[in-house]
């Protein structure tokens, strides 16, 4: 009972304190569970002997609970509740999958520092040290500022030059397979849950007088509404490219208002041309299926009259031609082809000397290019894929995430 009501004070510690106002509504979503038998394995996590979460529910070794004072539980419950802010076990996942142990290492080192900067004169909080002194977590100044990929790019290199990656002490276990457990409909329940718990944190932490100008950049961008890249690539595709075949009164035509002239409007019922260029020379991969697959699915909707696809590098390496009867066929009949350098201006110029005149262009590229080139003869729309976040200086631009 000691420890359960050592936990619970922490929790109202934390709520009650104006430096973690920010914290106070992630602490309330999910179980916390007391695990009384050292070892316990939840899920197929490691066994617990320190804490631990699945990004949604928390879990504590009574004995761990036991042996810290109350402001370094007070840290541990802190660091925990900010796993399941920054959404760390479900949106870097594929850190986990490359490197276990770096993404580990990353995301504690991302919650470590904004925790220490929250409460830098411990009044609240304190990182547990071990019976010798030694901090039992993982803390680093200049990965200040950065999300947990950054961090984990800098440790993966420090490895690769034989450093041995991030190295010291992990102050808690992290439930990835526990995470990657739960059904879709609760994933997407505990991601409403989560955002609405940062909001509330973001009005406490302002009436209680606390600025929320040093918002942690990823933090920032989990509070972004998300637009889904299909729905722009659709919008873009149909907005440029609808023949005007078929005359409606749905809407009335502008045009003949001023003359006291009602005339239908003319909409579209399919498209006429596009082309779609692939660049063979990045880091692209899963996400070119996921793209072929959506340009198939729009090309069936809406029937153009013709597909170009088009594989680059520094030069157009393949061409294929669709049309409505062979559409179809595309995500699974192509055979990309490339694989040098990057130059985007190729693609401009192939369509230029071979008179290809889409009425729009659609291009994919992991978004290192040296320049997006130019002479470009339709509406543009680039398609940034790979993890790479930039802006093309020409057309339009949406990135996959």
């Amino acid at each position: 009972m000691e420890a359960e009501r050592k936990l619970k004070r922490a929790k109202i510690n934390l709520m009650r304190s104006p430096k973690f106002a920010l914290l106070s509504g992630i602490l309330m979503v999910g179980k916390t569970t007391l695990v009384r038998k050292e070892g316990t394995v939840i899920s197929s996590a490691l066994p617990i002997t320190t804490a631990m979460t699945n990004g949604r529910d928390e879990f504590y070794a009574e004995s761990f609970v036991m042996q810290l004072p109350d402001p370094e539980l007070a840290f541990v419950v802190a660091h925990e509740a900010a796993h399941k802010m920054y959404r760390h076990l479900s949106t870097w996942r594929k850190l986990y999958d490359e490197d276990a142990s770096l993404a580990n290492q990353a995301c504690d080192y991302v919650i470590n520092i904004m925790l220490q900067d929250l409460d830098p004169q411990h009044e609240v909080i304190r990182m547990p040290r071990d019976k010798d002194g030694k901090l039992m977590g993982l803390l680093d100044t200049k990965y200040r500022g950065m999300n947990a990929k950054q961090v984990f790019d800098l440790l993966k290199q420090q490895k690769k030059d034989g450093g041995g990656g991030g190295g010291g002490n992990q102050l808690d276990e992290h439930d990835w397979e526990g995470a990657e457990q739960l059904t879709d409909e609760e994933k997407q329940q505990l991601a409403k849950e989560v955002d609405a718990a940062i909001r509330q944190g973001l009005v406490a932490q302002k009436k209680a007088g606390e600025k929320a100008g040093g918002l942690h950049r990823e933090l920032q961008d989990l509070l972004e509404p998300k637009i889904d890249w299909r729905d722009v690539l659709r919008e873009f595709v149909k907005s440029t490219c609808r023949s005007k075949d078929t005359s409606s009164w749905r809407r009335v035509n502008r045009r003949y208002l001023s003359s006291d002239v009602y005339m239908p409007s003319l909409i579209g019922e399919k498209i006429g041309h596009i082309a779609v260029g692939v660049d063979t020379s990045g880091s692209i991969g899963p996400e070119l299926v996921e793209f072929l697959s959506e340009v198939k699915a729009i090309a069936e909707d809406i029937t153009p009259d013709k597909v170009d696809l088009l594989y680059w590098d520094t030069a157009v390496a393949s061409h294929e031609e669709y049309d409505m009867s062979t559409v179809s066929t595309l995500a699974t009949s192509t055979r990309p082809k490339g694989g040098g350098g990057t130059r985007p201006q190729c693609v401009a110029d192939y369509l230029n000397e071979k008179g290809i005149k889409p009425e729009c262009i659609v291009m994919l590229t992991d978004g290192v290019v040296p320049n997006w080139g130019d002479g470009w003869s339709a509406p543009l729309l680039w398609v940034i894929a790979g993890g790479v976040d930039v802006t093309a200086t020409n057309g339009k631009t949406i990135v996959i995430k």
